[in-house]
């Protein structure tokens, strides 16, 4: 029996380092459900997508050196997908 293709498991292989197997799943969901924001973050993630950007914004160089809260990783951690 296969396993359920689904985001958990997608993220476990992605956490094993097993890419591939990873990118399979985030690509059966999103066939399946092309509006799953979740699996399309993941998938431009790992295919190493990004979008161009002239160099590094100061303030959120500024931010990360001198970050030391969970609140502030977490507000990186956001800009970093979504820039």
């Amino acid at each position: 029996m296969a396993p359920v293709k689904t985001l958990t498991l997608a993220s476990i292989y992605e956490l094993q380092g097993l890419k591939s197997e990873a990118l399979e799943i985030y690509r059966d969901i999103l066939l399946s459900d092309p509006e799953n924001t979740e699996a399309r973050l993941a998938m431009k993630r790992l295919s190493g997508e990004r979008r161009r950007f002239g160099g590094a914004n100061d303030d959120m160089v500024e931010f990360f050196v001198k970050m030391d809260s969970k609140a502030e990783f977490l507000e990186f951690e956001r800009w970093l997908v979504f820039a």
